[in-house]
């Protein structure tokens, strides 16, 4: 009797998870059950799955309504009238236009339109007329014959009890942004659309019996059917299953050559090994679409860097997709893919972040937009998020909003509304929000996206899928993880520009030879990896140089146990003591020793806790991998992951193993497990920071030229400024006849773009480089004003820049001189002359300037002084008793420094008090880093950028010194001499 119920996709109308509502459904003795949520499928699969197994007959609908207004609800009599909704509500989803007041004309779908439907005497032969309770006395004493067979129950589920719908009500206010006492009633749901037992319903049917007949009747003739196992993945690459085998194997081989030769056997009977397992699985497709996009790429200039589980793979290393060897790192292939994988793996593949539209638009016009779309996700209510949505439904100030959501345990019970807030707050927890887009998530389907979802068309501009990666993965949906980040961005340009400037092609991707250069091993040692990618900030830089880190594998544990968790844990400061002292590691076990001696018997990878499952309890590698998930909070199934447990238990006992021992070789498994980081992640890392560093050592002014252009790195522009500085590099303020948008550099000179000058309009900046471009370099002041029309604002920003200094004349002479041509009004652009004629001269009294004037301007403009550094423009000429390279000769002692705030890092300790760490360089650009501990500091220590007097102990561990904060002050700075 149920055709219209809403599941809390329903966005911001719906209440009840699906697996409640189908919980209800079974206390009510419902036998079939339909889901309509509102202008979305997202929860079809989701609940046809749960129903299937609480042996309800599921059928799935979609409910249409425009601005709110119910228009008709959509039922899919089939899986082809699944299919027919989701397209007919993707074709107004991605046209942007409204629904129409009566649908298409569905063949495998049953429409439903309110009972207040002015086409109940044109209704097709597949079109009917719902009919709530309330509304059967609105029947007595009309004929009924032309509509006798067209009436059906519609009773909505919307939500559980009255509760429910008083949290309904405030999930509509929230939607509507309005105050909840001003909510219309015609915007809430009816008290009543909550599920009744089906004899009660059927109760208030009673007197209609026609009406009971006609819905049992709707109901019977639908069903539809979700095959979860099979994969809905584009089957084939090429024609044919074996054409696409064959195809695999021959990419396989050639790349075999190209990173081993022809004569490695272990790769031979590796690669044979992980074809064997990849054709089983049916998996060549996905593995010959990646490849045919990174061919596409490169062959466009495009770098990108692949990552992920499927690092373990040699033949995606063969294959160019990865830049990691699986046989260098022993990494098992097993956690990329195996037969007993709950969840479909998938690549992560990375482009630089204004590459990555380039690689969409190709994917959707190879395998068409029917097939091809982006990976939905779900953003939910969270507590904050929900305590400022509710403060604002009720008026609160914004003030008490903001104490209410950040310190919820001081303020919840203060008054009645507060508790009430807090009530709701907690009910709406996890409740979906609103529909986004997955980070980098592609789908390419077989059939068309359809059969699955609706789509939607977010401001991205590329179709959606309604659901998120769970939902995917149930489906059982391989995704392509097409990610952008800004490190590959700086890579590629730093290459790109050593071409121009010096004519030496880098080969980037000979990782071997990078990750073996002895320069680039002494650089990587001394953490001197500012603009580096992941080793750059102050937390890396210090462990990489607590361990002597020189080497690629070393950099690879470094990149796993640098994680938040890892390091919370204590194995991070574990593993950085065995690293120094491994004659003083005691094994559990000879088998603990042989798996984990490469990380001083500190599980730090996932891959290590695959290994101790697999050599020392006997599981095989497919089990271990369903462990290693199940600790990770990623596997689902308890009674699987149950059952693996006793396996491990009892392969020990099979083996011989003393229980004791593997007692606490489990004890430490199910620890680190949670912690864990895969190998491969961290060796695709490793490979990106060896491309970064590399280029830093050998080409570091173009390097950090391009770090500059790219807007990506840790730290704010004006640090990686001071980093070209220290590289050589001559700083020079933008100029109209030498800068670009972006950065460039000619030589060791750097010209800062125009993209880095505060409220210089894009649209002037391109006028100043094509008019450049096309008519040649500007002769004055006044030859510039007149080719580009600029206005008086904006030129006024260029020469406060002395974007002018080739005309050898000051800032305060072209300010004067500007007026002459723009005054308050705009320029005309003339036609080309012929000649140009001599520039207007002006006898000025002497104007006087000062550098620092410049410095302030640049400040203003910029963001950061060009023309002096920060410490020149201090009051005092201190700049400390000890400088940095120095602190090591001061351990235990209390030292005076001066330093240029860089960055800090905000730490809750245990007691739930603040303490901070923060980062500075001295007077000769040497960086340092300090602790703040909240008993010997200001609850914020930290007043904004600038330079700081700071006074603390030095104190050193594994070689590294920092500085335990005594007293900290801001210093002031000298005043602008013009005001």
């Amino acid at each position: 009797m149920y055709l219209n119920c809403h599941s809390w996709y329903s966005l911001r109308y719906g209440t009840l998870a699906i697996e409640r509502l189908i919980e209800l459904a079974k206390a009510n003795h419902v036998e079939c059950l339909t889901l309509t949520d509102i202008n979305n499928s997202t929860g079809s699969w989701e609940f046809v799955k749960e129903c299937t197994e609480a042996a309800i007959k599921p059928l799935v609908g979609i409910e249409f309504r425009r601005e709110g207004q119910l228009l008709y609800i959509g039922i899919a009599r089939n899986n082809e009238g699944f299919r027919e909704l989701n397209e007919f509500l993707t074709r107004y989803n991605l046209s942007k236009t409204a629904l129409p007041d009566q649908p298409d004309e569905f063949a495998n779908v049953y429409v439903v339109y309110p009972f207040n439907s002015q086409l109940e005497h044109s209704l097709k032969d597949n079109e009917f007329i719902g009919v709530r309770s309330t509304e059967l006395n609105r029947l007595f004493g009309r004929p009924l014959q032309y509509l006798r067979d067209k009436l059906v129950v519609l009773h909505p589920v919307t939500f559980e009890n009255k509760q429910g719908r008083f949290l309904h009500a405030h999930l509509r206010a929230i939607d509507f942004n309005t105050l909840f006492s001003k909510l219309q009633k015609e915007d809430v749901a009816l008290e009543g659309e909550y599920m009744l037992p089906v004899n009660e319903l059927r109760k208030q049917f009673e007197a209609y019996p026609f009406i009971l007949e006609n819905t049992k009747k709707l109901m019977d003739s639908c069903a539809v059917e979700f095959d979860l196992k099979e994969s809905k993945n584009k089957k084939l690459f090429t024609e044919s299953a074996y054409q696409d085998k064959e195809l695999l194997r021959k990419h396989a081989y050639e790349g075999m050559q190209y990173r081993y030769g022809n004569n490695n056997q272990q790769a031979k009977d590796r690669i044979e090994k992980e074809l064997t397992i990849i054709n089983n699985q049916g998996f060549a497709a996905y593995f010959l679409i990646t490849h045919d996009m990174i061919s596409y790429t490169r062959s466009r200039g495009f770098y990108h860097v692949g990552r992920g589980s499927g690092a373990n793979s040699i033949v995606a290393y063969c294959m160019q997709i990865t830049d990691v060897d699986p046989l260098d790192l022993d990494l098992y292939f097993e956690r990329f893919l195996n037969p007993k994988r709950s969840v479909p793996p998938d690549f992560d593949i990375d482009y630089s972040w204004n590459q990555r539209d380039a690689v969409h638009e190709y994917l959707f016009t190879k395998y068409g937009k029917e097939h091809t779309a982006l990976l939905g996700t779900m953003s939910t209510f969270q507590r904050s998020a929900s305590i400022r949505e509710l403060g604002k439904v009720y008026g609160l100030p914004k003030e008490e909003i903001d104490e209410f959501a950040d310190f919820p345990q001081k303020v919840w019970n203060r008054n009645d509304l507060t508790k009430k807030i807090k009530r709701l707050a907690d009910a709406m927890h996890n409740m979906p929000n609103q529909r986004s887009i997955h980070a980098g998530g592609v789908l390419i389907s077989e059939k068309p996206l359809t059969y699955y979802t609706a789509l939607d068309l977010p401001p991205k501009g590329l179709p959606t899928v309604q659901w998120d990666m769970y939902a995917a993965e149930t489906i059982n949906f391989e995704k392509y993880d097409i990610l952008s980040q800004r490190g590959i961005g700086h890579i590629k340009e730093a290459v790109d520009i050593v071409r121009q400037n010096r004519g030496i092609n880098i080969d980037i991707h000979d990782i071997p030879k990078l990750k073996n250069d002895p320069v680039v091993r002494q650089q990587l040692k001394t953490g001197d990896s500012i603009g580096c990618f992941y080793i750059e900030s102050p937390a890396m830089r210090g462990l990489l140089k607590k361990l002597h880190c020189d080497d690629y594998l070393t950099l690879v544990a470094a990149s796993s146990i640098i994680r938040p968790g890892v390091a919370k844990s204590g194995m991070m400061r574990q593993y950085i003591q065995r690293y120094h002292h491994p004659e003083k590691i005691e094994y559990l076990h000879p088998v603990m020793k042989e798996q984990l001696e490469e990380t001083y018997g500190v599980m730090v990878y996932q891959e290590d806790v695959l290994k101790v499952c697999h050599h020392y309890a006997g599981l095989n590698l497919a089990d271990a991998d369903v462990l290693r998930r199940a600790m990770s909070g990623k596997y689902r199934s308890k009674a699987e992951f149950e059952r693996i447990v006793q396996r491990f238990f009892e392969g020990s006992k099979e083996l011989n193993r003393p229980e004791a021992i593997t007692n606490e070789v489990w004890r430490q498994v199910e620890s680190f497990a949670g912690y864990s980081f895969s190998k491969a992640h961290s060796a695709s890392y490793a490979v990106e920071s060896f491309q970064s560093l590399y280029l830093k050592t050998y080409y570091p002014k173009e390097f950090m030229v391009a770090v500059i252009n790219n807007f990506g790195g840790f730290y704010r522009t004006w640090v990686y400024v001071h980093e070209a500085l220290k590289a050589g590099c001559v700083i020079l303020n933008p100029c109209v006849n030498e800068s670009n948008l972006y950065t460039c550099i000619k030589g060791a000179d750097v010209y800062l773009g125009f993209i880095h000058i505060a409220n210089l309009e894009s649209s002037f900046s391109s006028t100043i480089i094509n008019e450049r471009q096309t008519g040649g370099p500007y002769l004055d002041l006044e030859d510039f004003v007149h080719r580009t029309q600029i206005t008086i604002e904006q030129v006024l920003l260029l020469i406060r820049l002395n974007a002018f200094r080739f005309t050898g004349k000051t800032k305060k002479e072209l300010l004067w001189e500007v007026y002459n041509y723009l005054g308050h009004q705009k320029v005309k652009k003339e036609e080309v002359k012929l000649f140009n004629p001599p520039a207007k001269k002006y006898n000025l009294p002497e104007l006087e300037h000062s550098i620092l004037e410049d410095a302030f301007d640049e400040i203003e403009l910029l963001g950061f002084p060009v023309s002096v550094d920060h410490f020149t423009m201090l009051q005092t000429r201190y700049r400390g008793d000890v400088f940095t390279k120095d602190l090591v000769q001061h351990v235990g002692r209390t030292v005076k420094m001066v330093g240029n705030f860089v960055a800090y890092k905000p730490v809750k300790t245990v007691k739930g008090e603040m303490m901070y760490f923060g980062t500075f360089f001295d007077v000769n650009g040497d960086f340092f880093d300090t602790t703040h501990f909240p008993n010997t500091t200001p609850e914020m220590p930290f007043r904004g950028g600038g330079c700081y007097l700071i006074l603390g102990k030095v104190v050193e561990e594994f070689g590294f010194p920092s500085l335990e904060i005594e007293k900290f002050a801001k210093l002031p700075t000298v005043k602008d001499p013009r005001y």
